[in-house]
């Protein structure tokens, strides 16, 4: 059985970005039932030179959405990095996983041998459509979704393996 390019992206970032959303609701019931401004926790930063609960997200989204139109072979769609609330960067998770949903499978039918080119600063990052996914978009995706999880776990969000997993099933 073949496994679907659309399968091991789409269906996974909706996913992986569905619980954040569903993490970013207890982050912010946590401020309210704790009485503490949530910009606290949209500031917090797991060390100094990592960044905010609010960048995570915004990279978590765009990763996700960037990678998926990069394999399609379309111009990912831009979002502006303005949210300032856990309700707007909910709303922007929401948007996200349109994005996602609206790309169907025959679009990223043959992109495991696509050419895909990221920039990186001053260089660009070269790979094949199945190796971006797996070494690049993937790690990257979860690695954001890790972190947000994390910051909010670390300053006393109560958060367990099932939020970070979501319900499962299947």
């Amino acid at each position: 059985m073949k496994v679907s390019m659309h399968a091991l992206s789409v269906d996974v970032f909706v996913d992986a970005l569905g619980n954040l959303a569903k993490i970013l609701e207890k982050g912010a019931n946590s401020a309210a039932q704790r009485k503490f401004d949530p910009s606290v926790l949209l500031a917090a930063r797991l060390a100094p030179d990592m960044l905010p609960l609010t960048r995570q997200v915004q990279i978590a989204a765009d990763v996700a959405k960037n990678s998926v139109a990069r394999l399609a072979g379309q111009e990912p769609p831009r979002f502006e990095d303005t949210e300032t609330s856990f309700e707007q960067l909910r709303a922007r998770l929401a948007r996200t996983i349109d994005v996602l949903k609206s790309v169907p499978a025959s679009a990223l039918e043959g992109s495991e041998t696509r050419d895909i080119k990221v920039p990186a600063g001053e260089r660009t990052l070269e790979f094949k459509g199945l190796a971006y996914l797996q070494r690049w978009a993937l790690p990257n995706v979860f690695f954001h979704v890790t972190t947000a999880y994390d910051i909010l776990r670390h300053n006393g969000v109560e958060l367990g393996k099932r939020d970070f997993l979501g319900d499962r099933q299947s």
